[in-house]
Order: structure tokens, then C-alpha cells, then sequence
């Protein structure tokens, strides 16, 4: 999985212990066995970073070498943890997403399926999201599939990655998700003002102070009363969230505290809207959060001030960082198996969709 961080590629080495029961499929263990990080080289991250304005040989080129780069780190990843290729049923591969288009019928991650075959030697399962924009639907988010075959003992899911997401599984086991605002994509920018790939722990956050000007601004856009299913393109939070935050004229500091702020005050607003749209009270509901932004103290402090009625419940170990990736192994698994692996209630497309293309 590579994300919109543009910080590495992430692996995890998973097994699934799958079952059918009355014609359902379900999984009844899992486990995250190894997972890591390997860091982009600097060329690739200016690559991917300036490809969606490249000519459309480059873009061709760069899915096509970007898909032997990915088998190359995945090599590093086997070779580092000692692990036997043989044993490999399938690699389940997102990709890197450079275009995300459903209104327009498109979305576009790189990251050649057969290069990525021929690389490693494995089976490779990868495009999980154009069936389900083919039939209509946002092809985002991916992630309640894994909520709910994974972590069913929550009511909301938060992943706070490059773009903030959340999901909503209703009385009735019913799932509703959507993408709220722009996260880490904007606060890693301000932080590299400074000299720092993120602001640690949210300390610099924690420091600032609200810029009222750019609180207007960034709350104002279109979007944030749009009807959900709806979803957010890396362009859109760079042009409406991050290029705004990098021209704003206060302290870093006061910049990232407001980003906070927004992030809280938006997932605050979603759920609210979502519960009333639900037409439900509990008393206390309960939201696992995971990705690189719970790392971030001050931005889920400033979460839990807005959402005082829920319990933020963060996992331990590696699931925090990598449950993107293990969503991942999940769709691969479930597209081997012709089990469909993207939510109509949750994209909005016309039928739940078996996304993804194999290749061997």
C-alpha cells in the first residue's frame, strides 16, 4: 500500500484463516505476522509527485518501472524477514493512487500488476477500485471491508491518513463511509516548512494558536456539505487544503493547531450527521482509529474535545500503521475467492462490485 503521504511503501505480511458458512463468506482468524515500511528514494517521490502533469508516455513509462520498483522492495521485504516466496499465495497490491476522478468515470493508481509478477514471482492481485467506479460508485473508501470482516466490535472507524475517512456500521450491520477532509497531506507540508517530515507527537500543533483566516478558508469549500457517498482526490486536498495552509501568513505553529482544529471540527460534523440521518441514540459508541495521524496527540486530542460522547479506542502494535495494508491481503483474498470486495452502501455504485485484476 502506498498512500498519499508519499512516504514509503507499505507491507505486511499476513495470514487469513478463511471460511463459507450457509453460502457466506467470512474470515474466521487472521493474523499480521510482519509489517514495515520501505522508504521511497527521493527520484521516486518527485516522480510520483509531478506525474499527473507528465505527458502520457511518461505516465505509461513511470506505471510501467513503478511496478518493477514495488517488486523490488517487496524482494527486500521477503529477503529482510527471511521469508520463503513459496508460502506466498498472493500479493495483494493498492498501488499508488495519481488519479481519482468518479465523477468523471475514472480513477487511476500506478504500479504495473505484471511488472510487479514478474518482479517477485508471485501471484498479484491490484486495481481494486475501477469496478466499483465503473458501475457508478466513488471506488472509495476501500476500508470498511476490513471493518467489517476484521474489527467488528465498533461502531465508527477512523483512518487518519493523507485524507481523513470514516466509517459507520449502523443497528443493522449496515456500513456507511465516506472521506471527510484533508489530513497529514497538509500537516506534513507545514511541518517540512521547518525542517521536520511531521510534526511529532503534534507538539508544534500543540504550540500554535487558531488562525482565524485560515480556519474560514478552509472550512468554507463545497464539499464538506456535499451528500455522502462521496470522496476526495489527492489534487483536491493539495489545491483546498494544503497550497492553502503553505500561502497563509501566520506561524507554522498557529498553522498546524488550525488543521487540527479542522480535522476535528469536520469528523465532529460527519458523525453528528450521520447519527441523525441514522435516526439512533446509544449512550456511548466506540471508534477505532488507526493510520499515521493517531500518532499526532494534539489532532486526536482535538477529535475527543469535539466528539466527547464516543470512545477513540487506538490498537496496539502494527495494526495502527498498517491496517491499510492489511485491508489490502483482505481484497486480495476475497477477488480470488469471487467474493465481492467493494460495498455499494458504502461507494454509492449500482451493485457491490469484485474489484481487481490477477496476474500471474
Amino acid at each position: 500500500m502506498s498512500g498519499s503521504s508519499l512516504d514509503g511503501l507499505d507491507i505486511a505480511y499476513c495470514q487469513l484463516d478463511l471460511a463459507w458458512e450457509g453460502g457466506v463468506f467470512y474470515v474466521k482468524n487472521w493474523e499480521l505476522l510482519f509489517a514495515d515500511t520501505l522508504p521511497f528514494t527521493v527520484a521516486w517521490q518527485h516522480q510520483i509527485e509531478h506525474l499527473p502533469s507528465a505527458s502520457a508516455s511518461d505516465f505509461c513509462r513511470v506505471h510501467a518501472t513503478f511496478g518493477h520498483y514495488l517488486g523490488k522492495l517487496v524482494n527486500q521485504f521477503f529477503e529482510k524477514n527471511k521469508l520463503d516466496k513459496a508460502t506466498v499465495d498472493i500479493i495483494a497490491s493498492h498501488g499508488h493512487t495519481i488519479f481519482h476522478e468518479p465523477a468523471q468515470g475514472f480513477t487511476v493508481q500506478i504500479g504495473d500488476g505484471a511488472a510487479l509478477a514478474s518482479a517477485t514471482g508471485c501471484k498479484v492481485v491490484c486495481d481494486f477500485r475501477t469496478a466499483d467506479v465503473a458501475l457508478g460508485g466513488q471506488g472509495a473508501p476501500l476500508a470498511p471491508m476490513a471493518d467489517k470482516m476484521l474489527f467488528p466490535d465498533y461502531d465508527f472507524y477512523l483512518n487518519l491518513g493523507g485524507i481523513a475517512n470514516i466509517t459507520y456500521r449502523n443497528a443493522s450491520s449496515r456500513f456507511i463511509a465516506f472521506d471527510v477532509c484533508g489530513a497529514n497531506q497538509a500537516l506534513n507540508a507545514l511541518a517540512k516548512l521547518l525542517g521536520q517530515p511531521f510534526d511529532a507527537g503534534g507538539q508544534l500543533a500543540a504550540s500554535g494558536k487558531l488562525d482565524l483566516q485560515l480556519w474560514e478558508n478552509i472550512n468554507g469549500q463545497d464539499f464538506f456539505d456535499l451528500p455522502y457517498p462521496k470522496s476526495l482526490s489527492n489534487q483536491w486536498v493539495q489545491q483546498n487544503l494544503t497550497k492553502t495552509c503553505l500561502e497563509a501568513h501566520s506561524s507554522v505553529p498557529d498553522r498546524l493547531h488550525t488543521v487540527c482544529e479542522h480535522v476535528g471540527f469536520q469528523l465532529a460534523k460527519s458523525i453528528r450527521r450521520v447519527l441523525e440521518d441514522a435516526h439512533t441514540k446509544k449512550d456511548k459508541y466506540r471508534l477505532l482509529a488507526t493510520g499515521g495521524g493517531v500518532f499526532n496527540s494534539y489532532l486526536v486530542h482535538c477529535i475527543q474535545q469535539r466528539l466527547p460522547d464516543i470512545e477513540i479506542v487506538i490498537p496496539t502494535g502494527n495494526v495502527v500503521k498498517f491496517k491499510e495494508a492489511l485491508l489490502m491481503a483482505l481484497l486480495g483474498v476475497m477477488r480470488i475467492e469471487s467474493v465481492p470486495n467493494c460495498m455499494s452502501s458504502v461507494t454509492g455504485a449500482r451493485k457491490d462490485a469484485i474489484g481487481g485484476g490477477i496476474y500471474e
